[in-house]
């Protein structure tokens, strides 16, 4: 299958951002061996260029990905996602709903792929906003006739692996399409309501530090955002 061009969301001879669709790996890795379709991949054979990710998404993640074009900003910027000057924000349908705001602050196992259980913890904080509260008439439980979800906006303010997914698992919110750790009902029961199977996280903007101020790189969401955008909120 030939994929279209992957779209770019800014280019200055330094930064290369592009909108990463869900369902494409960033890079190779032993835990997908099977997929040779990668996004470093198709831009090296897009741009013809030489290009290093400067930081992480999963691959059921959409939005902003960064890479950098030459060997001297791929150290300058990877210092400041090093350092933690590099604010992300995100866009996350999850289960039930979280307070209007709050912050997550609670260390995480460093391996999400192996048992937590005598792992070093890290150190991780999440601060999120809820910007609408849904209530869809079918349902899940059978103690609920209808079933509740927010959209939320969430900044990472660390960037551990799986970090939101696990931190929205935490306090008993989990990210609806999250095979991992969501729920398998809620994830089935809206993907047939919505009519999309998806991770429904999205990279909605990215900011940089810069000498001539912050570069802000901004990626709206995919149609299939467009009825949760626009609900009535109880």
């Amino acid at each position: 299958m030939v994929r279209p061009p992957l779209r770019i969301l800014h280019d200055d001879g330094d930064l290369l951002a592009v909108d990463k669709p869900c369902g494409l790996l960033v890079h190779p890795s032993a835990l997908d061996a099977h997929e040779e379709v990668t996004a470093v991949g198709l831009l090296r054979e897009q741009t013809g260029a030489p290009l290093w990710p400067l930081h992480r998404l999963d691959k059921a993640t959409s939005g902003v990905l960064v890479f950098a074009r030459r060997v001297e900003a791929a150290r300058h910027y990877g210092i400041a996602f090093e350092k933690g000057t590099v604010r992300k924000s995100y866009l996350a349908l999850v289960r039930g709903w979280p307070p209007p705001v709050g912050t997550i602050d609670y260390p995480l196992a460093k391996d999400p792929e192996l048992p937590s259980a005598g792992q070093p913890r890290v150190p991780a904080s999440t601060v999120y906003s809820r910007l609408a509260c849904l209530e869809w008439p079918f349902s899940v439980d059978e103690r609920h006739p209808t079933s509740r979800y927010a959209l939320v906006q969430v900044e990472p303010r660390t960037g551990r692996r799986h970090q939101i997914r696990r931190h929205f698992k935490h306090i008993a919110h989990p990210l609806v399409g999250d095979t991992t750790h969501g729920k398998g009902s809620h994830n089935r029961a809206v993907a047939q309501w919505l009519g999309v199977q998806r991770l429904w996280l999205h990279a909605r903007w990215l900011e940089l530090p810069a000498a001539g101020g912050p570069i802000r790189i901004a990626c709206e969401p995919g149609p299939e955002w467009a009825p949760l955008l626009a609900p009535s909120r109880p």
